[in-house]
């Protein structure tokens, strides 16, 4: 029967080609308004770690004096007690962070040096995080304890320096200090970048900075402070900094943790021990409060509204467009099936049901919107086409995956139907006998 109403429906369409074409342009137009828009979103908000993010947990303890911050620790940790509760070893895996710009430049090449940034970090930070390698591989735990010269680069600065070729071996020049280069990443665009995200909640609609690329050299964490002393970013400080960029034993906030805790109650260890760690320092004097905070990935994510608020507001405005197309083709679909009113009373008095003549209008409505989803689907790609020129962090991901391509036209034929029903509902409802006199 499907097959019957699928060719009374080609037919029908073929007939009115003015009409099928206003109805197939409103149906692609609202749709590639608000795919372009909602993938991007998807891009933007997805789960950056599948099926292990909730698993990830960014601890925060508050070492600010009295009364500096309200509502919770600030969003970094200060040296001592970052190092503190990275060397209690109380995690499954844990990951030290801070970050920095260092000059870089390879011993017998011929490009000039660059500054690039540089994450100063610790081996746990490529399995938890499961990076991907293309050459070699991440440092040992041994070679952070012994502050060792070695370093894994992005396969972005391998292709500069080195063209590409396998560098694990080779010598990185960085600031004055010469390097071994142990590993290279492979391709890696985390969206967000989530092991960085910090400061969202209090600079809304000022976070596309979290949808940058990764850095593009990574060196063990104490190792790296040696190395590029005087150069490492602060993010809060409470008191005078005696030398810039070298901020240990500084008032000031600067270093992530980041730990991965395989069970419920392992989370719930860890939460109690850095609560003990927040009272033993304040009875030491030196917290003056014990707020602690302990969120998952994904929660810290949103904590943070990592999401650009303009992109959120583009994608309402992208359905409300979708809607008044959909409002369109409504009354397109009324006035096409109403016209044919007398030969819907003729299949009626042949015998028809109200719920055959329902469903032959919706099947009409459905290939509608099936080819309106392809036209949807190329104005869709051209609109992402449009976001990769735009000048945001974010424009390279700009993309249609899988997932996406089939959400179009799954998007496109429920709108088509939605809007079909009531102009079906109407046509259905047409009286044979009345129909039939006019004829």
């Amino acid at each position: 029967m499907f097959t019957y109403y699928f060719d009374l429906a080609l037919r029908s369409l073929k007939r009115n080609k003015v009409l099928t074409a206003l109805m197939v342009l409103a149906i692609a137009v609202g749709i590639g308004a608000s795919m372009t828009t909602l993938t991007v979103m998807h891009l933007l908000s997805g789960d950056p770690l599948p099926g292990r993010s909730g698993h990830i947990y960014y601890p925060q303890v508050d070492a600010t004096p009295a009364g500096y911050t309200k509502g919770g620790p600030l969003d970094m940790l200060d040296y001592r007690s970052a190092v503190d509760l990275w060397s209690a070893r109380r995690a499954d895996r844990q990951a030290l962070i801070a970050g920095s710009d260092v000059k870089v430049s390879a011993p017998g090449s011929n490009q000039p040096p660059v500054m690039r940034p540089m994450l100063a970090t610790t081996a746990d930070f490529f399995p938890m995080f499961d990076v991907p390698f293309r050459y070699g591989s991440s440092w040992t735990t041994a070679d952070d304890a012994a502050r060792a010269r070695v370093a894994v680069i992005s396969a972005s600065l391998n292709d500069r320096l080195f063209g590409g070729r396998n560098s694990v071996g080779r010598t990185l020049h960085l600031k004055d200090s010469d390097v071994r280069i142990v590993g290279v990443l492979d391709a890696w665009r985390p969206s967000p970048l989530f092991y960085d995200v910090r400061g969202g909640r209090f600079a809304q609609g000022q976070t596309a900075g979290f949808y940058g690329k990764p850095e593009d050299v990574f060196m063990p964490f104490f190792g790296a402070l040696e190395v590029n002393a005087g150069n490492f970013w602060q993010f809060t400080c409470w008191g005078k900094v005696t030398t810039p960029g070298r901020l240990q034993n500084q008032p000031c906030v600067w270093v992530g943790l980041w730990v991965q805790l395989e069970s419920a109650s392992r989370a719930a260890d860890y939460r109690a021990f850095i609560a003990s760690y927040a009272r033993e320092q304040k009875a030491l004097g030196r917290f003056a409060e014990t707020r602690v905070r302990m969120m998952h990935l994904m929660q810290w994510l949103d904590f943070n509204h990592v999401v650009p608020s303009d992109v959120k507001l583009q994608t309402w405005l992208a359905f409300a467009f979708l809607a008044i197309c959909l409002f369109n083709t409504i009354g397109l679909l009324l006035a096409k099936f109403l016209r044919r009113g007398g030969e819907i009373g003729v299949r009626r008095a042949l015998g028809a049901s109200r719920r055959a003549v329902f469903a032959q209008c919706l099947v009409e409505a459905g290939v509608v919107g099936l080819v309106g989803g392809i036209g949807g689907w190329l104005l869709t790609l051209a609109g992402l086409w449009l976001v990769r020129r735009q000048p945001v962090e974010y424009a390279d991901m700009a993309h249609l995956d899988l997932g996406m391509f089939g959400v179009t036209f799954a998007l496109a034929i429920a709108a088509s139907l939605l809007a079909g029903v009531l102009p079906a509902l109407r046509a259905s409802r047409v009286t044979p006998a009345l129909q039939l006199k006019t004829l």
